[in-house]
């Protein structure tokens, strides 16, 4: 299969399309956010204080 190919999703907090990666085979239906750094933003929309 090709990159192309792969399913996607856009993340609620930074609002960027992210694809579909092996190590989320399992639970893909379940992940909403592109990275450990959005999962943990406090609302969506708006970066982590820093």
């Amino acid at each position: 299969m090709k990159k192309s190919e792969l399913p996607s999703k856009i993340c609620p907090v930074c609002c960027r399309p992210f694809s579909w990666r092996k190590k989320w085979a399992k639970n893909w239906p379940q992940v909403k956010y592109c990275s450990k750094r959005c999962a943990g933003a406090r609302s969506p929309g708006l970066p982590k204080p820093v």
